[in-house]
């Protein structure tokens, strides 16, 4: 019994340590440079991802809410924000209408083919990352008005 706590406790510490680890998917800007989560957590500075799509209205809202304070944010934490979108190729055309239309202040990534969300075990979207020091320090999972507040509780604990 004592062997199987032990292997248990194993496992789960080395799984807990995978998902802390960042993702080497390759995702894209809106004007096609290659990047990755890798990349971009590399320093340490904190960084925000914001998995999201076009048909997804919880995603848009609270790339909306985060946008409405993003400004208060980085003046008081320096965080960066990243919306990842994983509209696939039928989709990503209304990408780029539709962050014009809204001027969010972020920088919108794509993840066309959905291998980032695939690295993340990321079942739905939105799906909220907190990363710092090259590590995934905080994961949330849908949206709720208010939630950002949380977010930013968050962002505030690890800068």
């Amino acid at each position: 019994m004592k062997q199987f706590f032990y292997l248990l406790v194993l496992l789960l510490s080395i799984n807990i340590t995978a998902q802390e680890t960042l993702p080497s998917a390759e995702i894209k800007t809106l004007d096609g440079t290659s990047t990755s989560l890798q990349e971009l957590g590399k320093n340490n500075d904190i960084i925000v991802i914001s998995l999201w799509a076009t048909w997804c209205v919880p995603c848009k809202n609270e790339l909306d809410a985060i946008n409405d304070v993003y400004t208060d944010w980085q003046d008081e934490t320096g965080v960066k924000v990243y919306a990842v979108s994983v509209d696939d190729s039928r989709t990503v055309s209304r990408v780029k209408p539709l962050v014009n239309g809204k001027a969010w202040d972020f920088e919108i990534l794509l993840d066309t083919n959905n291998d980032l969300k695939r690295e993340l075990g990321a079942a739905t979207v939105p799906l909220t990352l907190i990363i710092k020091n090259g590590k995934i320090v905080y994961r949330h999972s849908g949206y709720t008005p208010g939630a950002e507040d949380e977010l930013f509780e968050e962002i505030k604990k690890h800068s």
